[in-house]
């Protein structure tokens, strides 16, 4: 698989499912640029009592590498905490790295091609930080 092309037909059909709409009144919202390629991730969130993600919306605004991960991303998200999104971020950014193996994420295989393009990792890392931040922020909140 490390020599399929960078930009596949999977690559290209989740870049192509549109993500849920931006929320009216979000808990948290979190933006996250690649200062590489200059594309942009906006994540609004509210949680529900217990700090699982409840509602998503999103506003992207990137290559077909950040546009497919955030589709991934808003696809198995829902109902997860921060921790949860935390260690599925963080699991993603050491599997890009080279320092972990592949995460516990429905279909993030298919970013394996983009392992040895290093400038591309920020753009498909833009949802998942973006997602893990803004539900801790939720989360924080809703408990003040």
């Amino acid at each position: 698989m490390m020599n399929a092309p960078l930009y596949n037909q999977q690559i290209l059909r989740l870049a192509a499912r549109v993500p849920p709409a931006r929320l009216a009144a979000p808990m948290a919202t979190v933006e996250k640029r690649s200062p590489i390629c200059g594309s942009r991730v906006t994540v609004d969130v509210d949680v529900d009592g217990e700090g699982r993600l409840r509602e998503l919306g999103m506003l992207v605004r990137a290559c077909a590498l950040g546009q497919a991960s955030a589709a991934l991303f808003a696809e198995h998200a829902g109902g997860k905490d921060a921790a949860e999104l935390t260690t599925a971020r963080d699991a993603l950014i050491r599997w890009l790295a080279g320092q972990g193996g592949i995460p516990d994420w429905p279909g993030i295989e298919v970013f394996e091609p983009a392992l040895p393009h290093s400038a591309r990792h920020a753009s498909i890392r833009l949802a998942f930080e973006a997602g893990a931040e803004a539900v801790a922020a939720a989360r924080l909140a809703a408990a003040a």
